[in-house]
């Protein structure tokens, strides 16, 4: 496809990697023989890094279809997660790297992670905007009263450590973000 022929939204390939189109700017041809460009900012898929590409109108890029499928985590094999289509219970197996940071926040039965695919061989995962984990380690609550909100470290069930309110204790479920991986409230 042409660039001048993109949308936002597309998926593209661009030095080997996919990426999603979210923003474009497009700059008239100035003088006589000026090339129309287009200013592309497009985001990975599979880690989210930005990249600003330019390019002329009759530059050709190549289109992917990505594919989106709510699936559930399933079980570890090896270094590998496999999540399960909640539809159609077809497997998919995303190596550790692909997964990146986000293994922080996947627990047993994790459900609402959503699978991308490009011809039907997964590429990436969207994580929930937040996920339950159960504090494992904390300090107890100091005692005396305090005006202000003081917080303290907690080691969660999956390893990471997040700063949590001091009336958080061993054993509580905690919501938290997976975009900031901040305390979200008492789950």
């Amino acid at each position: 496809m042409k660039a001048s022929d993109v949308k936002k939204g597309n998926v593209i390939e661009h030095n080997n990697a996919v990426f999603q189109v979210r923003d474009i700017e497009k700059s008239s041809a100035q003088g006589r023989g000026g090339n129309v460009t287009y200013r592309f900012t497009i985001y990975s898929v599979a880690n989210g890094n930005k990249v600003d590409l330019v390019l002329r109108a009759d530059d050709d890029l190549k289109e992917l279809d990505l594919m989106r499928r709510e699936s559930t985590f399933s079980y570890m094999d090896g270094e590998a997660f496999v999540f399960l289509d909640i539809e159609d219970y077809s497997s998919y197996t995303l190596d550790a790297n692909v997964v990146g940071d986000m293994a922080n926040y996947i627990t047993e039965g994790l459900e609402g992670v959503f699978v991308q695919l490009i011809d039907d061989s997964p590429i990436a995962i969207q994580m929930p905007a937040t996920v339950i984990l159960e504090v494992v380690d904390t300090p107890p609550e100091l005692k005396g009263g305090s005006a202000t909100k003081r917080t303290k470290p907690a080691k969660l069930s999956t390893g990471i450590e997040i700063h949590v309110p001091e009336y958080i204790a061993n054993g509580d479920k905690v919501q938290v973000s997976t975009v900031t991986g901040e305390f979200g409230g008492r789950a």
